[in-house]
């Protein structure tokens, strides 16, 4: 495998993003082997900190979990006017999930 001049940019795109979203190196790696990817979890440490080159599907599998990982998190919703309805200061129900984070339920969005 030859190196790839693209590399080093998607990295760097790679950890900007997970910096951005908080999510650690492990939560990431556990997301990318859940979706099938090959490298063990130091090695991901090891690409991450530009140690380590790995192969095009690998890096599009950690962008992917990554990708994933971004979607999961909860954002703040602008309301609707019939979100306004249900009276002066309420908020959307929110669910608590698994991880510890919260969402808003399906019947509240």
């Amino acid at each position: 495998m030859g190196f790839d001049p693209n590399e080093p940019e998607q990295r760097r795109r790679l950890r900007s993003a997970m910096k951005a979203a908080d999510i650690s190196a492990s939560e990431l790696w556990l997301k990318y082997f859940g979706l099938a990817g090959d490298a063990g979890e130091y090695e991901v440490e090891a690409y991450l900190q530009g140690l380590l080159s790995l192969p095009p599907v690998q890096r599009d599998l950690l962008a992917l979990a990554a990708n994933e990982l971004i979607d999961d998190i909860p954002r703040p919703r602008a309301p609707y006017s019939d979100d306004l309805d249900r009276g002066p200061g309420s908020e959307p129900a929110l669910d608590s999930r698994e991880d510890g984070s919260e969402r808003q339920t399906e019947a509240e969005e």
